[in-house]
């Protein structure tokens, strides 16, 4: 086995490919898609010497297996599990050398929810709209990973030199976003700003790629009926009509008609793709955030 290439012996509850996303799209129907947790992504890229935007994969709660058909530098970072090289105990965070047929084993998260699994030279597989990530909304972009499938590895770049180990954030106990009101912020009674940033809210087991579901008060409306359909961002807190906020993640639809009381600010939004079902949920309102 020579070639660059891996195959996946255990695909997990959900494992997809992601880079960094698809850019400018949004008129098109196309949400960005990419890594939920940029910053492990990216950590994972650098440790085993690939551009920032190299493609990885993301794995969802219990992991994923694969053997590489070369030998190939890897690393996992994001939700810390534990990681074995053909049942070998191997570091978390740090660069590891794989032999040619050796099995990776990514397991469950022991805390958190996603794990990235880079590998030097990243994931190769055919780009769509300039972008490796698997859409789940959209369907574009490779599917989700499913046992027996095997993926292309590209070659080691030069110019990237990769780290040993560095440091990684943990996973906080306690989920704290930001918002920043608006812009339908008027469509909601006076008191909804204070209930949103004073309830205890928790995250909904109904969360994925798409949005972050929560449980807790509701927020009322003041304005009924739906708007037509307007531009959505990526943090924009939707109110469905069971009042329950939802922050919309990377695989989010580009368009909707439910009110939009606030947006996240993107770097919160790293924090909230490790949030497990249950974790506790602060919002913290104010428009010079």
């Amino acid at each position: 086995m020579t070639d660059r290439a891996l195959s996946v012996v255990r695909a997990g509850a959900l494992t997809s490919v992601q880079d960094e996303g698809r850019f400018g799209h949004a008129h098109l129907g196309v949400p960005r898609s990419g890594a939920l947790d940029l910053p492990a992504s990216r950590l994972a890229n650098r440790l085993v010497g690939n551009a920032p935007g190299a493609a990885v994969l993301e794995a969802t709660l219990n992991g994923c297996a694969v053997r590489p058909r070369c030998a190939v530098t890897v690393a996992v970072t994001g939700a810390p599990c534990p990681v074995t090289v053909d049942g070998r105990a191997v570091a978390w965070g740090a660069a590891v050398r794989v032999p040619s047929g050796a099995v990776v084993e990514v397991g469950a998260a022991t805390r958190g929810v996603r794990s990235y699994l880079a590998f030097a030279g990243g994931v190769a597989v055919e780009p769509v709209l300039a972008s490796r990530s698997t859409d789940l909304l959209s369907g574009l972009g490779p599917p989700p990973l499913r046992d027996g499938a095997v993926l292309p590895l590209g070659r080691p770049g030069r110019g990237h030199p990769y780290v040993d180990v560095a440091p990684a954030p943990g996973v906080a106990h306690e989920l704290v976003l930001r918002v920043r009101p608006g812009p339908r912020a008027d469509w909601f009674t006076p008191d909804a700003q204070r209930v949103l940033a004073t309830g205890r809210y928790r995250v909904s087991s109904a969360s994925n790629r798409i949005g972050l579901r929560t449980e807790g008060p509701a927020l009322r409306r003041a304005v009924e009926g739906e708007l037509p359909s307007e531009g959505m961002v990526l943090g924009a807190v939707q109110v469905p009509p069971d009042g329950l906020p939802v922050v919309f993640l990377a695989d989010h639809p580009t368009t909707g008609g439910y009110p939009v009381i606030g947006v996240v600010p993107e770097p919160d939004l790293a924090a909230a793709a490790q949030a497990a079902p249950g974790t506790p949920l602060r919002f913290v309102v104010g428009r010079g955030l």
